[in-house]
């Protein structure tokens, strides 16, 4: 999997506002690990990626970039780094997979970025993961769609985890959502909502002048 606008969107509206050490679960190609650092240029940033082609391709995007003193690629499971002992995160990002036992590809290193599987990464283990690696003011903050996200909310609330802001990622205005951008934190407190159209209603080819904005910073084209 390569640039995707959601993910693109995760990069860019996740608060790692002051973080020092900041995870990016599922790197793949290294987008969230280099807007973050792009973002922050005081955190210090570890990239896990499970497929090796994916991981490598990363680690050559993090060299060519200026912040390849501060990121560190993993080329191994969530798992295997879990048994590393690494010390506490103030923020955590995922893109997890999510598209279950639909829409299989046969490329298997595509069916492994889109697709939740027990020898990839499942939601349980992402959120078990975060509760036991963030500090106590940490966040996890997970992209998915609308189904996905309720499956995972309550698997997070079950390891400890509570949501504290959410995003609603539509195509344009009144569709149906496409994605959620939810931070999940280690204390329960009220849900702060809001939402973002990607395209302007009078024109499908035309981005909206919010989306323009946000993007404008990674988006060599806006």
């Amino acid at each position: 999997m390569k640039v995707s606008t959601d993910a693109c969107v995760l990069g860019a509206v996740a608060d790692v506002a002051g973080a020092r050490r900041i995870l990016d679960i599922g790197t793949g190609t290294g987008l969230l690990a280099l807007m973050t650092a792009q973002r922050n240029p005081a955190a210090q940033i570890e990239a896990v990626e499970l497929e090796p082609l994916a991981a490598a391709q990363a680690a050559r995007n993090v060299e060519a970039s200026p912040w390849s003193d501060r990121i560190r690629i993993h080329a191994r499971s969530l798992a295997d780094f879990a048994a590393t002992h690494p010390a506490v995160f103030d923020h955590i990002l995922c893109n997890p997979p999510f598209f279950r036992q639909s829409l299989r590809s046969p490329d298997a290193r595509r069916t492994t970025a889109r697709h939740s599987a027990e020898d990839t990464l499942s939601f349980a283990e992402l959120a078990g993961f975060a509760a036991a690696h963030l500090t106590p003011t940490g966040r996890l903050t997970v992209l998915l769609p609308s189904p996905e996200m309720q499956e995972f909310a309550q698997l997070a609330h079950h390891a400890g985890l509570y949501p504290a802001t959410r995003l609603v990622l539509r195509h344009r205005a009144g569709s149906k959502p496409l994605r959620h951008i939810t931070a999940f934190s280690l204390t329960s407190q009220p849900v702060q909502e809001t939402e973002l159209i990607i395209r302007t209603t009078h024109d499908d080819n035309e981005y909206s002048a919010e989306f323009r904005t946000l993007l404008r910073p990674f988006y060599l084209a806006l």
